[in-house]
């Protein structure tokens, strides 16, 4: 069955006319009144349902296809959530090309529940202004395709692109820090994720990964100063990419 996320209000038995964007992905796959569909609106950033709805998921029914409008009755509603048990937000400096749109559709499917791009020293694709916007609200809208494409309910957040140092000074201070942050290294004194994950079993955490080249010793040194923990996924070097989904992976 078709599944669409919806940033409206969903209330079994009422009648709703789709959002613009939700309608013309319809009326794309040419449904016909009487056609199912599924619908969730638990949109990014992992907050509750617009206006108080439930989350879950909603069965509903189309019931008009105009030229520009489609209608549906809203069904039975289902509690079922396919989430990850820890939520991994991920900060990476962006990979260059299409790799990011790549990454981005990935760690959704796997069940990212934020992602931070980032710029730093080394990093090949650099973001400003209109365009940074521009791609942050194409990324956003990777994520829906690959939530409705996975069977998830939650859209992950993508933050506003910025550079590393300016993250780094604006993380929260403190001893207890929560999530755990975790930092991608190869330095000495790194230990494997494996063991970390062994050891802890910290219900939110946050992955810091270097793009092509990876970060600078006094970028490492930055973040170790912010409470990351240095970890390594093994002997092998990685893409940026193929790293961060890596991690995710293991830790989700």
């Amino acid at each position: 069955m078709p599944r669409f996320f919806c940033p409206a209000p969903l209330h079994t038995g009422d009648s709703l006319e789709l959002p613009a964007g939700v309608a013309r992905h319809v009326q794309v796959l040419r449904l016909q009144p009487g056609d199912s569909i599924t619908l969730f609106n638990h949109g990014p950033g992992w907050t509750t349902g617009s206006a108080g709805s439930p989350g879950g998921e909603f069965e509903a029914s189309v019931t008009q296809m105009g030229r520009s409008n489609v209608q549906v009755q809203v069904g039975a509603h289902h509690a079922v959530e396919r989430e990850a048990a820890r939520a991994v937000h991920i900060a990476i400096a962006m990979p260059a090309n299409d790799r990011m749109d790549w990454l981005v559709e990935k760690a959704t499917e796997l069940g990212v529940a934020s992602i931070q791009p980032l710029m730093s020293e080394r990093s090949v694709l650099r973001l400003s202004g209109e365009r940074a916007d521009k791609k942050t609200a194409h990324w956003q809208s990777v994520a829906v395709s690959a939530c409705e494409q996975c069977g998830g309910n939650r859209v992950p957040l993508l933050h506003p692109v910025a550079t590393l140092a300016h993250w780094l000074r604006a993380l929260p201070e403190g001893k207890a820090l929560s999530p755990v942050r975790l930092l991608l290294s190869l330095r000495e004194g790194s230990h494997p994720l494996r063991a970390w994950l062994a050891a802890d079993a910290a219900p939110a955490a946050i992955f810091l990964s270097g793009p092509e080249g990876g970060l600078s010793a006094a970028e490492e040194d930055a973040a170790l100063a912010c409470g990351f923990a240095p970890v390594s996924l093994g002997a092998r070097v990685l893409r940026a990419e193929t790293a961060a989904l890596t991690a995710l992976a293991l830790l989700v």
